[in-house]
Parts: structure tokens; sequence; C-alpha cells
């Protein structure tokens, strides 16, 4: 039995352990090997592009609200008793909606830096003697879960602007 390029039997220490195989400590990666690991980040790449779009999308949400809170904040000293009190109301559901989208904004960008360490764990694997297919594969799964959280928070927070009263107050 023959190990494949780049891998080497180990010392024998069991009857078993010459079956299984073990990597130099440093790889030999060849000037081939870059290519196919940049062809494997490619991937991550187009992720990282979308969430990118996904933030700008929040940041503008999160600008409009902060724009809307002024606004209702130079009404809360109106001498009319009515829109001081429409402009209390409305600035609670509006500090609401800034809060969904912070937090919508932060896991988004756990996501992208999940994404970033994603990439540079697959040039490190492929460069280096580390097994990192698991750690990869859970950091893969972080990314994942950061980014849907932070997508169901922002249909919650679309829910909310969507469901409250239009206001009088501009």
């Amino acid at each position: 039995m023959t190990p494949t390029p780049g891998w080497s039997f180990p010392t024998p220490i069991s009857p078993c352990a010459a079956t299984r195989y073990t990597r130099p400590v440093f790889s030999s990666t060849t000037f081939a090997d870059i290519p196919h690991v940049i062809q494997l980040a490619v991937a991550p790449v187009f992720l990282l592009t979308a969430i990118c779009t996904l933030l700008a999308v929040l940041t503008n949400r999160l600008g409009r609200s902060v724009d809307r809170r002024r606004v209702l904040a130079s009404h809360l000293l109106d001498p009319e008793a009515h829109v001081a009190a429409l402009a209390t109301d409305e600035l609670g559901e509006v500090e609401r909606r800034i809060r969904l989208i912070y937090a919508a904004i932060a896991l988004a960008v756990l996501g992208a830096i999940f994404v970033c360490l994603l990439i540079a764990l697959a040039f490190v694997d492929a460069l280096l003697a580390a097994d990192l297919a698991r750690a990869v594969a859970a950091i893969f799964v972080l990314a994942m879960l950061a980014l849907i959280v932070s997508l169901g928070i922002f249909l919650r927070e679309i829910f909310l602007a969507v469901s409250s009263a239009r206001s009088p107050i501009r």
C-alpha cells in the first residue's frame, strides 16, 4: 500500500498504526495546488458578497429609521398635545425597529467574519499539515446560523414596519 503524494506512513506504534496516514509537518504544496484552493475559496467569496449586500440594505433601513426618530423627537415638544402623544407612541415603535436592525447588522457582520475565517482556514489547511476540515465545517455552520438569525430578525423588522399605523407626522 503506497500513500498518496504529500502523505507518509506513521512510525508503527501498534499493529493497527500501519493502516493510518499522517500528513508531514509542512505540506508539499506545489504551485498547482494554489489555484485549486482559490477555486474552493470562490464560493465563500460569493457568500461574502451576498452578506455585504444584505448589510447595505440593513444600513439603509437603519439610516431611514434614525432620520425618522429625529423627526419624531423634534415633535415631542409640540404645543399641540395630541401631536406630542402621537410622536411619543411612534418613537417607541421606531426605537424597537432600530434595535432589531442593529441586531440584524451585528449578526450579519458576525457571519461575514466567519466566512472570512473560513477562507483563511482553507488556505492554512492547504499550506500546512493541519487537518482543519472539521473546523472549516463548524465555522461554515456558525456563519450560516448567524446569517439565518440575521435574516429572521430582518424579516421581523419588516413586519413591524409594514404593520405599524401610518403616522400623520411628517
